[in-house]
Parts: C-alpha cells; sequence; structure tokens
C-alpha cells in the first residue's frame, strides 16, 4: 500500500495527519471460514480486499455480505456495544475482487461517497479477457440500461436510447497468452456491471463471465475482473491515498505471472 506523499507502507502502526492507522493484514473474522484482509484502517476508513463470490450488501439471497463481515470484525475486535456503524460508499459485484473503501463514520461516508459521485476517485482494473480488443490501447464508449432486465443483464447500445446513460472506460492490454489477454481498466463513468458489458461489447468478454458471453465458467464461479487500486483523498484531512490488491493467486490470473507488478 501507498500512503501519504507516495511513501511505501509496511504492516506496521502509522500516522495520517496525526490518526493512528495500521495498513495491510489478514486474519479470520469474528465469522467461522471466513478471512478479511485489510489494507487500511484508522477512525473513518477502513479499506478491504472483497474476494470474488462475496456480495458487498444484502441481496435477497440472504447470503452472508463484506458489510457484514466488516461489521462483525469491529465488533469483536472492539468490543463495541449495540450495532457498528459502517457506510458502504461504492460496491464491486458479486464475482469481481478486489480493493473496497468502507466509512467508519456518517461524516466519512457523506464526504466519500461525494468523491464516488463526482468521479475524484481513481479506478484501476486488471481483467484477463477472451481473445484480444480491436486495439493495444484505446476508449469504449457506449450507453447502458440503469438496470437488470429479468435475466440480470444490462443492455447496451452505442446509441442512446429511452433510460440509458453513457459509460466511458479507458484500456491497454498489458499481455497476451493462451488465447487471452491481461488488460488494464480505467472506467470513467460509474454504470452497472459497465466493465463486463462494454468489453463484451469490444468482442473480448471477460474470462469466466458466461453472462456476458465467455464460452465457459471458471471452477469457483467468479470472472477475472480485480479492482486493482484505488485512488482517492482522505475524508478528514484530504491527504492523497493509494491502495492497492494483488490479483487473485489462481487461474486465469496465473498465465501472467511475471507480468502483474
Amino acid at each position: 500500500m501507498i500512503g501519504p506523499g507516495g511513501r511505501p507502507v509496511t504492516p506496521q502502526r502509522a500516522s495520517l495527519n496525526g490518526l493512528p492507522w495500521r495498513a495491510d493484514r489478514c486474519y479470520h473474522t469474528a465469522m467461522p471460514d471466513h478471512e478479511l484482509r485489510i489494507l487500511h484502517e484508522d477512525n473513518h476508513l477502513l479499506v478491504v480486499v472483497k474476494p470474488a463470490g462475496l456480495l458487498a450488501q444484502g441481496d435477497s439471497s440472504g447470503d452472508v455480505t463484506l458489510l457484514d463481515l466488516c461489521k462483525a470484525d469491529l465488533k469483536a475486535r472492539f468490543d463495541k456495544p449495540g450495532n457498528v456503524y459502517l457506510g458502504l460508499v461504492h460496491r464491486l459485484d458479486r464475482p469481481v475482487s478486489g480493493v473496497m473503501v468502507l466509512a467508519r463514520t456518517s461524516k466519512a461516508a457523506a464526504r466519500l461517497s461525494e468523491q464516488f459521485r463526482s468521479a475524484q476517485v481513481r479506478k484501476t482494473y486488471r481483467a484477463v479477457v477472451e481473445g484480444a480488443p480491436p486495439a493495444a490501447e484505446g476508449e469504449l464508449v457506449g450507453h447502458l440500461a440503469a438496470e437488470g432486465d429479468r435475466d440480470g443483464r444490462t443492455r447496451w447500445s452505442p446509441a442512446p436510447f429511452p433510460g440509458s446513460r453513457e459509460a466511458h472506460l479507458l484500456y491497454r492490454v498489458l499481455a497476451a497468452a493462451g488465447g487471452k489477454s491481461l488488460l488494464e481498466v480505467r472506467p470513467q463513468t460509474g454504470r452497472r456491471h459497465q466493465i463486463r458489458v462494454q468489453l463484451a461489447s469490444a468482442g473480448c468478454p471477460v474470462t469466466g463471465d458466461v453472462k456476458y458471453g465467455a464460452p465457459v465458467p471458471l471452477p469457483d464461479r467468479s470472472v477475472a475482473l480485480h479492482a486493482w487500486r484505488l485512488e482517492l483523498s482522505h475524508p478528514v484531512g484530504g491527504a492523497a491515498l493509494v491502495f492497492t490488491a494483488p490479483v487473485p493467486d489462481a487461474a486465469p490470473w496465473s498465465l501472467f505471472d511475471g507480468t502483474l507488478p
């Protein structure tokens, strides 16, 4: 993890604007069979790595969520009575892994939400896709429906349609192997399933993403899309922060061992 001023942070106690915080540790949570990797923690923020397959927040399935795990963990570690406040300020799809930022106070939640809403947060993803995009680097622009259809798919069109919103992303190819490409992707907008839909529309669906055209699922039902880096300002004091999380140590990412930073 990179801290204020671009300095690397080791897994030890540090200080951010005079506030104590801890960085990059991994341990089992208060809920059995779940492990939580914390990249950063202070009085206002909790930054964690969401594993693929875990919901960010609750849905009709009733399955355990990242929010559940983090609240239970804070309650257990700090022996907090009653409910623990933790604000969800952005989301990752269930089959997607990577960095997520949670707010520990309502003030931090409001300020972080505004950063995401006004595109002040720089998001960088890694993706393994089938085949290759049309160029080694470029931008994809299209229009997406705000909600999914009955099968949970998000409609895409090159032209606007009623209820659509413009979606824009930048990409570049980092490597190619085994009929697949490793991409760096930087979404410029935040739409539902945006990266997955736009890469599929460019003829290179995310590996494992059968919902959007990949030929076969991955064994764990994840998709090869990972929120690799988040750059934002601390909600108290405004210090520049950069958080990164290594991609999963499994196929198809292992095709590119030695390529990934």
